[in-house]
Parts: structure tokens; sequence; C-alpha cells
């Protein structure tokens, strides 16, 4: 088994493999890696699994179709265990010139978003007005949400023998031209970020926008006081993109600037044109673009995936796309192939470029194709392409989420590569020397991994900036040393909350790809293990024994509150074979006991904090994606395909799982929630869209009153019920908490001052009233719930 404590997708002590193509790390994953897996599980939550063959796709193009599905049936089941989308209708079609004109009204959207016959489009308008009205100030005064960070990390982890502090995932970083101190960063679903002190302290600026998902970044050359952003981030939140933003005072405000023909792609690049006031290329998901009215308005210019556009101070445009490589010369109004030199195998998985502003007759293209070989190519003279060697020991196993491409300002023939790792490459004469920035094994800085962008400050080219899944660094030495500029960056990506009711100020989070960590009261955070950090659960009557997990079915046990290096393995012996989600659900005793319960394709209980297992197999296949016990002798579990099951402790032994009425079939069960005083009375949530998402039982699950009249038609993710008044509850969307007071049947926005960014988990602490939530990307948040 791969370690499941190494970040994203490196295992630990692995061997060096061909230089070029997935090394030995890589083969003991599937294609696309762990954040593939992690995508199509997103998607199918939703219900959108109908989208996932075309993410295989596009991240690992070289599989043949068999072994496509079965990618997919490793990763959310078998395509009957799988939610599926009932009389949708299909995807618009790709190419731009055949592209339905313009995206649905917000009321046609939301009435397919209910029926679930909606397409991208339409769920990102859905996101859009739904953002738009959280935004709005309440009608009455009342509690607001705070940031509870983190505000850093420290003690992230990295594949070197250096820690770092971390934060979250950027995807796009740019430095202002005109005032080198001056940066704005974009996180992948956490917004975007200005600061003007080359990265020591940071502040939001799109809290309130209509989606927080960030693409891409561009200052005007002709007045660095515009900057442009591309919502939507191409590498895995495409969906919730909602257009082109703008800001005309540097990047601290913003506002909408068009939305068609963006609605539901994502971005991977944006680039002025230094020699045409106006001009702006653009690449996306959908395709490449390109404005002639500074990003008003658009054409599309080429219908295939485009990652990465380079323009010259020349006005040469280069553009990097899934069928290869292209050059314009017009403003990319026309666009011809560039032939390379054994290009490899089409369609590439991913590719960058980018042109020396040293010497804008040298460029370089740097790819990754459907076999996933590494290929890069050095342009000299303005026309001849070469090969040059990549670095050895490089894994693309990933290439179509971790991929990036730099030359350093004042140096035509000295690149920066970025992939899993960060390279920089040497030429002198016609031979290439290679060493890897972000990886030190021997003494020195190393970074997080998986790489996303680069940026060089101006006037100053050995000053290197790099953001990857654990936040923003920079170097003061072309890649030399490293410092982490992760301090008030606050965009952590939390999957799940667990917390000590005897304490008021101590929480344990997982986080997408910088382990499992622990707050304690302070705005800083303690890293207390590595890994992709999953679900965590705290023993009630003993809160110094805790629980988290990593991906799939890993599970560990401290007995000393969660301290770094205390963590003990405690899995279930799980057979060969049986699949699990990414993040499987963990649970403990909600009120008494020591039961433990944790599910996959089966359901796993333990009376002894996890010291042993009974494995209770699901009556019909599925995976178990939400659990609740609410008292050591009873666990109700509910899967996958929406239904729910109960097992109870018999005297000796756990009785087989029995089958509850379902209250939504092939519908994902996001969370289930019993009343520990009168079991009978249960809560379920569903993320499946196109349906009730909330259901209410008050005779123990034999029928079900739907009670998602009021709240917008988007997944549901989280649910909370007072204990002190059980018709009092809130639960978590995809955008923003709502709350009802009448067990129900009303609900209003409770989301005063919450970011708009999706909210996974929210937990409520019964004794200081505190409403928990945790969200992707912005950290954790809280609100007193009685004002």
């Amino acid at each position: 088994m791969q370690d499941p404590t190494a970040p994203d997708d490196r295992g630990s002590g692995a061997a060096q493999g061909t230089a070029g193509r997935g090394t030995a790390r890589s083969r003991h994953r599937p294609p696309g890696g762990k954040a593939l897996t992690r995508l199509l599980q997103e998607l199918e939550r939703t219900g959108r699994g109908e989208e996932a063959a075309l993410a295989v796709d596009r991240a690992a193009p070289g599989l043949a179709r068999s072994r496509r599905q079965e990618l997919i049936t490793e990763a959310v089941g078998p395509p009957e265990v799988r939610p599926t989308a009932r009389d949708r209708p299909p995807r618009p079609p790709a190419r731009g010139d055949d592209r339905e004109a313009g995206a649905p009204s917000p009321r046609e959207a939301a009435e397919r978003t209910r029926a679930g016959t909606a397409d991208a489009e339409s769920l990102a308008v859905v996101y859009r007005e739904t953002a738009e009205r959280l935004a709005a100030p309440p009608p009455a005064p009342g509690p607001v949400w705070r940031s509870l960070g983190p505000w850093t990390v420290p003690n992230g982890q990295t594949y070197g023998l250096s820690r770092v502090n971390v934060s979250g995932r950027i995807s796009a970083v740019v430095v202002d031209p005109a005032n080198a101190a001056h940066l704005l960063a974009g996180a992948a679903g956490g917004g975007i970020w200005e600061s003007s002190d080359r990265g020591a302290s940071w502040a939001p600026r799109t809290d309130d926008a209509a989606t927080l998902t960030t693409g891409a970044l561009a200052f005007d050359p002709f007045s660095s006081r515009t900057v442009l952003a591309g919502t939507g981030e191409g590498n895995f939140w495409a969906r919730l993109g909602t257009g082109v933003i703008r800001s005309t005072d540097g990047g601290t405000t913003w506002a909408p600037l068009c939305t068609d023909p963006f609605v539901g792609r994502g971005f991977y690049d944006l680039a002025f044109d230094p020699t045409r006031r106006g001009t702006v290329l653009a690449g996306t998901t959908d395709g490449l673009y390109g404005s002639a009215d500074g990003g008003a308005s658009w054409t599309p210019r080429r219908s295939f995936a485009t990652w990465s556009v380079a323009v010259s101070a020349n006005g040469e445009a280069l553009a990097a796309c899934s069928d290869g490589l292209f050059r314009s010369d017009d403003g990319g109004a026309v666009w011809r192939t560039v032939d390379l030199p054994t290009g490899g195998t089409l369609p590439y998985t991913r590719f960058a470029v980018a042109i020396a502003p040293s010497d804008p007759g040298v460029a370089y293209g740097w790819a990754a194709d459907a076999d996933e070989v590494a290929r890069l190519w050095r342009r000299s003279g303005g026309t001849d392409w070469a090969r040059v060697p990549v670095p050895p020991g490089l894994d693309t196993a990933q290439a179509w989420y971790d991929w990036f491409l730099g030359i350093a300002p004042d140096r035509a023939d000295q690149v920066y590569l970025g992939a899993i790792d960060v390279y920089r490459g040497d030429r002198s004469g016609t031979a290439w020397s290679w060493q890897s920035l972000s990886t030190r094994e021997t003494g020195g800085d190393s970074i997080h991994p998986d790489q996303h962008a680069i940026a060089f400050e101006p006037g100053a080219p050995a000053v290197v900036y790099v953001g990857n899944d654990g936040g923003l660094f920079r170097s003061p030495d072309r890649g030399g040393h490293w410092e982490d500029l992760n301090h008030g960056l606050v965009i952590t990506e939390f999957e799940y909350l667990a917390q000590d009711h005897a304490s008021e100020a101590w929480l344990l989070g997982g986080t997408q790809d910088n382990g499992t960590n622990r707050w304690t009261g302070s705005p800083k955070w303690t890293h207390v293990q590595d890994g992709d950090g999953g679900d965590c659960a705290v023993h009630r009557d003993d809160p110094r024994t805790v629980f988290h997990t990593f991906f799939q079915m890993n599970l560990e046990r401290s007995g000393s509150r969660g301290d770094f290096g205390t963590w003990t393995g405690v899995s279930p012996p799980v057979p060969s074979g049986e699949r699990s989600l990414f993040y499987p659900p963990l649970e403990t005793s909600a009120t008494t006991g020591r039961t433990v319960a944790f599910s996959g394709g089966a359901l796993y209980v333990s009376r002894d904090n996890a010291g042993s297992w009974k494995r209770l197999p699901f009556p019909a296949p599925g995976m178990g994606s939400a659990m609740y016990v609410p008292h050591a002798d009873e666990v109700l579990v509910g899967t996958t395909r929406g239904r729910l099951y109960r097992t109870r402790w018999q005297g000796a032994a756990w009785s087989p799982l029995a089958a509850l009425a379902t209250p939504r079939a092939d519908a994902w069960i996001s969370d289930v929630h019993v009343d520990p005083a009168d079991t009978d009375r249960i809560w379920v949530t569903h993320s499946t869209i196109g349906g009730g998402r909330i259901w209410h039982s008050a005779d123990g699950g034999a029928t079900w009153a739907d009670r998602s009249a009021g709240l917008p038609p988007l997944p549901l993710n989280a649910l909370e019920v007072d204990p002190r008044d059980r018709d009092r509850l809130w639960v978590a969307a995809d955008l923003g908490v709502y709350r009802s007071a009448d067990a129900g049947v009303t609900w209003e926005p409770f989301a005063d001052r919450l970011p708009n960014a999706l909210v996974g988990d929210i937990v409520l602490h019964p004794g200081a009233r505190l409403l928990r939530a945790g969200t992707r990307n912005r950290g954790v948040w809280e609100i007193p719930v009685d004002g």
C-alpha cells in the first residue's frame, strides 16, 4: 500500500523511475493520481457523474476506453451503484463556434437544478445567484461569523528534510509591474488575496464574489491599476466558474466584467498583449479566447483545452493546447500550428509555453503527452525548435493538475519547470544541468509539492514566487533558498472537523494535502499529522483519545490529544479490492462508550476504541458516505446510493445491517443525525442535486418528510441539531449556512460575513453555543448561535 502520510501523490522511499514519465512512485496509484480520484468523487457527490468520463479523458487521455471506466469504478463504485442523472440534456458542445448562445436565466437554471437536469452552465448560474443573495445585508442585525484561521500552520510537510509553514492551494500569482512589493495571489477555492509587502501580510479581496474559485490573474501592462481574474479554477473547480472579474484599483476591489461564454468553465491562464492596448488572450477548459476590449467581450479562437498563453514584447503570441502548440502574430485572430520535433502522443495531458523576456527569439514548450511522457522543447532564432532533456526522476503522473513553466527574466537559458516538484535547468553551450528546488533530501530548503504557479519580481530576476498545494513561497536567489509567505493567507481547505465537548477552544480538522491540524485557541494551528487529512473524531468520555483518517481506509488513533508523533495505526482489516470513498466517514459515540464506526465498502464497528473490528457488509452494493453513532449500542450509516442502514448491539454481537426506508433513491447521503434521547428522530442530508436534500423522520426511518423547501437548490453537506431545542437546526451547503427554528419547515440564511466558499462540515459546541464551519479554501469560521 502507498504510504498514506505522503503528501498528495508520492509514496515514501520510492525508487527512481525512467526520466520524463511516471516514476515508480506513480505506479502504485491510478492514472491521474489521487487528485483525479478526488475530482471524480466531487463530481459524483453532486450528481455530476456523467462528467466523470470527461474528467478522465482530460487527465489521462492515453487510457484505453475500458480502462477509463475501470478507473471511474475504482473511485466511485460500479455503474449500478453510482447516482445517475435522469433525463439530463447532453453537455453543450465544446467547440466555440457551436456553443449555445448565452447562459440560462436564473429562473431556468434553478428549475433545471431542482429537476436534476442542470448542465454545468445552469449549476454555475445557481451558485452565482445564491452567492449574490448571501452577500446582501441581513434584514436585521444578528450574530456574525469570524475566522478561526489557520493564520498559518507551522511544521507543514515537504518531500525533503526541512519542514515549512503552509496554508492551502494557490492556483495563480502575479507581481505588480509598477510596484514589486505588490502581489496578488489566487487561491483555488479561496478567492483573491492582496499583499503590499511582498507577501509578509495578506488581505482577502473577493469574499463576497459570486465564486471564490480562481484560475488566472493578469495585470494590464498599459495600466497596472487594471487587473483581470478568470474565475473557475481549471485544475479542479472549473465547473464553478462565473466569468471574468476586474479590478481598477490594483486588486483591492473587484466587480464582474463579463460572464458569457465562461459560465461553468474554468481558467488556466490570462495574458495581455503589451503591444496592443485592450487585447487579452485566455486559456480555458473550453478553449482559447481573445478579447479586443480589455476583457469585456470575448471571441472563441480555438476549441481545444488551452492551458497556457504567452505574448512577447514584440506582440508574438504562443498558445499551448491539448492538440499542440500554436502561434499568432495578429493579436490572436489567426493561429498557425507550430511543428515540434518528436511531439509525442496526442492529445497532451498538459502543456505550458513561455517566451524569454530577455530574448524573444527564445521560447520553451513543456508538455506531458497522452502516454505520460514529459517533453521539453527550446526555440532559438525565433523559428527552430529542438528537444531538450528533462530532469531525471521527473514524475508526470499528475501533470493535468501539477504543471508550470517559467523563464528567468534575465537569462534565456535558465528555465523553471513545475510538476509535482520544481526543477531549475541551466544551459551551458549545448549541455543542460538540472536540480530539484523543492525537494532537497540531503539538506537545504524544501517546499511543499504539487506545483501550480510561478512569477518573478520585476527588476529583481533572481526573486522567484511559486504557488502549490501548500501555499506561496518566495526565493531570493533563483530557488537556492526559500521562505514561506503563508502568514495571514487563510486559504486552508478543510474536509472535516471534530471537537472536544469539554473545551470550547479545541478543534481537529482534516485538510486537503496539508495533513491533520489542531486548533487550541490561537489563529496559528498545530500540524499534528502529515498526508491527506480526512475525517476526525474525539472520544466523548476521554477527549485525550482522538482519531483521524488519511485517504481511503487508513485510520490512526492518538492517546495524547493528537500530538505530533503520537499516532498509531488502527485501521480495520479491509478485504483486498474493497473500495471506499477517498475520505471515508468516521464517527465515535455521540454520548458515552468506546464505540467507533468507519465505513467504506462495508461498515466496520469497534467497541474498544478501534482495538478490534467487526465487519458488517451492506445488504446491497454501495459505499458508506455518512454515519451517526447516537450511543455506544447503535450505528446508522448512509451510502452513496441513498440507502440508510442501522445496526444495534445485541449483548454479544452487532446485528446485521437492517435497511430503513430510503428518503431518496440514488442520492448521495452527505450527513446523518440521530437524536440520542429519541433515536426515532432522524435527519438525513443529500449532496446530489435534483430533488429533496434534507429529510426528517419521526418514526425511526419508516417514513420521511422532505424539508428542502426554502433552501437554494444546491448540494447540502452537513447538518447540526440543537440539543436544547430539537426543532432548531443548521445545514451547510456548497454556498452558505442556513438555519431553521421549526424543524425545517422554513429556512433563512445564517451567513453574515461568512465568505462565499464551499462549506464542507459544521459542528455545534453545545456548551459554548458556537457553530463552527470548515470551508474549502477559506479555513474555519465560527458564530454564536444565540447571538
